[in-house]
């Protein structure tokens, strides 16, 4: 840390210049105290976990029945009501809600994964972070159950893995970041405002009719005319909404596209956008934590 303080005869109050060392320190010190309470991460998950399986029949298997019955909604609306046309539309639908949610789910536990446990963040001294990347860790484990039925539902249709599964990780990993920036933004704005979480509840319905989940970027067509500007809709969506790329990006390399009739790679360009824009999130959103931090035990 570089200081300088300067004092008069008269004893002036010191002044401490801050420079980009002492906060690059600071960022060091604070990821270093998060290794140091790993263990303390991984409790968090196991007990959010048997939080919210407690006194169920069924468990963790709810994971894996919310999407299959709502893959069977979607499949009966589209399909047969609607005659959609679209290829092995279990899987389509598949592949879009799984990731989506495994976002929503952690978004709101993370969101209110501080004011949930005011009691240990006012009594106990740990890293407040942990708790809304804990929440988002163990709607993870929910995640992994649910792309484990995935694979086996792609294999049940004939169409299996392939290498372009490959990118599954790197898809994953952005949306992992992207989740755990934004949960750690509004987890802290929650703390003061708890009106965000209300606000967030109509967000997140408004988003998924705005993410490709039960449709498919390609019914807009290459060019659409608004206002005189002509425009190609899917490239803009995917710009705009990070997680219309994210669940497009594990669509292509699972199911594929409309002109493909199977797995493709996807864009580069697109995933690398939402990977810059994952970690600008995860950036702004710890700092904004760590600087209402301190701040917690007053308001909680």
């Amino acid at each position: 840390m570089s200081s300088e303080s300067r004092s008069r005869a008269g004893g002036e109050t010191p002044t401490y210049i801050y420079n980009a060392d002492h906060r690059l320190s600071n960022w060091r010190d604070k990821l270093t105290e998060l290794y140091q309470y790993r263990n303390l991460l991984r409790n968090l998950v196991v007990r959010d976990l048997k939080a919210r399986y407690k006194n169920s029949v069924l468990g963790i298997l709810w994971s894996i029945l919310n999407p299959l019955f709502l893959m069977g909604v979607f499949t009966i609306i589209f399909s047969v009501l609607a005659n959609n046309q679209i290829r092995d539309y279990p899987i389509f639908v598949l592949t879009g809600l799984i990731p989506w949610n495994f976002f929503s789910g952690a978004l709101v536990s993370g969101t209110t994964s501080v004011t949930g446990n005011s009691g240990l963040v006012k009594k106990v001294y740990f890293p407040r972070e942990l708790l809304p990347v804990a929440a988002v860790l163990s709607n993870l484990v929910n995640f992994f159950f649910a792309f484990i039925v995935l694979i086996i539902f792609l294999y049940v249709f004939g169409i299996g893995l392939s290498v372009y599964a490959l990118w599954i990780p790197v898809i994953l990993i952005t949306q992992l970041i992207f989740t755990i920036g934004l949960s750690l933004l509004l987890s802290s704005l929650t703390v003061f405002y708890r009106d965000v979480l209300m606000i967030l509840e109509v967000v997140i319905l408004a988003w998924f009719f705005l993410t490709p989940v039960f449709y498919s970027l390609e019914i807009f067509g290459e060019s659409v005319t608004m206002l005189g500007l002509t425009f190609n809709p899917a490239q803009v969506m995917r710009w705009v909404n990070p997680m219309a790329s994210i669940i497009d990006g594990y669509r292509t390399v699972l199911w594929g596209t409309y002109a493909s009739g199977g797995p493709v790679t996807m864009y580069p360009i697109y995933l690398l956008r939402t990977f810059v824009t994952a970690v600008i999130m995860l950036i702004v959103g710890y700092a904004v934590f760590l600087r209402l931090n301190p701040l917690f035990g007053e308001k909680l």
